[in-house]
């Protein structure tokens, strides 16, 4: 299991590489997270939900996700309420105050066992992830997701530490110092994170953490950016948020203030072609080649802010500039003339108008649509393949131009022309076919054959390899052995 000191300290992307490890060691494993916060979400080959992270974290490991790897997800729908995703199926929506001091968390942490401990028949290891910071003393006794699943597990448990954050004496020595007895057991030893520079300017440190907490600091990972795994926190968007020079097609991600799903971007951060940056900047939005509106945990809401911040008008005004406009679940649902929420699910707002780009209307509805699908994009003949995650019907308000044919006979979203459409299928730009489609009709030197998958299979076997050399492996599997 991998713990942290805080958030954002490397948990699911150091998880993610000691899957890829144990997979290329002939193990079976398996990755789990009791709890996890987040807007990015998959939805499994079955039709439930879970955390992205869990996702790739089991791709990593060459397996098809399942809800036993995450059997609690809280969705963010405000700031001070989540929508309850159990065993992948929403439960109903919580305050913060309701869900970490009421009662339900026992229930809750039973599910988790009972997920934890399926998932451990079937698998061999299974790959624990902790969430934010072990020692949140407040909150400790309501805690499902760290050392109280530890504990059940039985896991061999890892402290990570961002040394990059500045304060990891303080952090890791605290952190521990602050478990119970039973709790700092479980930890067998810590891993630092992000260090720059020469690590042998570091030894004298590690001395000093082992000495202080009396456990080993099993590897120090360097900071590195020639590695690129899928990252689950949005702090990370905020450093992806310039225009470029010419040379590549400048494309513009409109930054939401509830975005969901924005792993579905990732596949154009990585090609050779494209410029991929995150804004709400008007001129920037206007200036773009390409501009994408994401999903969102609130569409209306979201809406609302881009029509006070002007961002609305600067999409529009790209649209009638010839740019290529495109809108992906709630984004799609924003280029339409209307949204109605007559159940006020998402708030007290029962409609608000669209951007009025896409000839469509979207009524919210309380059941929730999670499943995988294979399709046919425009009048291609070949399969493609993505998931669906939305609360919310669409239809034409003219004639309807359906932008793909499911497998299964129905049709998903709107096509109004080459440079403009909408859809509600997530993962629809990690397909080379449609990618192909998007980027066509652009003055550029490279032309791209830019294989999305192959891409991330390597990026798997460059994390571990890294892991590999800066982590004392002898003592991990020693570790695993005394287990």
């Amino acid at each position: 299991m991998f713990v942290g000191t805080g958030s954002d300290v490397g948990k699911s992307i150091i998880n993610t590489g000691f899957c890829r490890i144990l997979k290329q060691d002939g193990y079976h494993p398996a990755p789990f997270k009791a709890q996890n916060m987040s807007l990015n979400s998959f939805a499994t080959p079955e039709g439930f939900e879970i955390g992205r992270a869990q996702a790739v974290q089991a791709e990593a490991c060459g397996l098809a996700c399942h809800t036993d790897m995450n059997p609690v997800l809280l969705k963010p729908t405000n700031d001070k309420s989540c929508q309850v995703i159990l065993n992948g199926k929403p439960i109903g929506t919580q305050t913060a105050i309701d869900y970490f001091m009421g009662n339900n968390k026992v229930a809750l942490f039973d599910e988790a066992k009972s997920a934890f401990h399926r998932l451990n028949k079937r698998y061999n290891p299974v790959v624990l992830e902790g969430a934010g910071s072990i020692s949140e003393l407040n909150l400790k006794t309501r805690d499902i997701t760290n050392m109280r699943m530890a504990i059940e597990a039985n896991a061999v448990t890892y402290l990570i530490a961002d040394i990059d954050k500045g304060g990891v004496f303080a952090s890791v020595y605290g952190s521990i110092l602050l478990l119970d007895e039973d709790e700092r057991k479980q930890i067998k030893g810590i891993i630092i994170n992000k260090f720059r520079g020469d690590l042998k300017l570091f030894e004298d440190g590690k001395k000093i953490i082992e000495d202080l907490t009396g456990k080993p600091v099993i590897g120090i990972l360097p900071y590195f950016k020639d590695i690129h795994i899928e990252e689950e926190d949005s702090v990370s968007l905020e450093k992806k948020s310039k225009i470029s020079s010419k040379g590549k097609i400048n494309c513009a991600v409109v930054v939401l203030p509830r975005m969901a799903n924005f792993t579905d971007f990732s596949v154009l951060e990585h090609d050779p072609r494209v410029h991929l940056f995150y804004t709400n900047n008007s001129l920037e939005i206007e200036n773009a080649d390409i501009v994408i509106i994401p999903g969102s945990k609130n569409t209306i809401s979201d809406l609302q802010e881009l029509k006070q911040n002007g961002v609305a008008l600067s999409i529009v005004k790209a649209h009638k500039n010839g740019k290529k406009v495109i809108g992906i679940c709630g984004g799609y649902q924003m280029m339409g003339e209307k949204i109605s929420d007559p159940l006020q699910i998402e708030g007290n707002i029962p409609s608000i108008a669209g951007l009025g780009i896409l000839p469509v209307e979207t009524t919210i509805t309380n059941k929730k649509l999670t499943e995988q699908c294979s399709f046919n994009f425009k009048d291609s003949n070949n399969k493609c393949s993505g998931y669906e995650i939305h609360m919310g019907q669409t239809t034409a308000t003219q004639t309807d131009i359906p932008l793909c044919i499911l497998s299964n006979g129905k049709t998903d979203g709107h096509l109004l022309n080459q440079n403009c459409w909408g859809s509600y299928i997530h993962g629809i730009l990690d397909n080379q076919i449609v990618i192909q489609d998007l980027l066509s009709g652009f003055n550029i030197e490279q032309e791209g054959d830019f294989n999305y998958q192959e891409f991330k299979e390597k990026q798997y076997n460059k994390l571990a390899g890294l892991i590999r050399e800066n982590i004392d492996m002898n003592m991990f599997y020693s570790h695993l052995k005394e287990d």
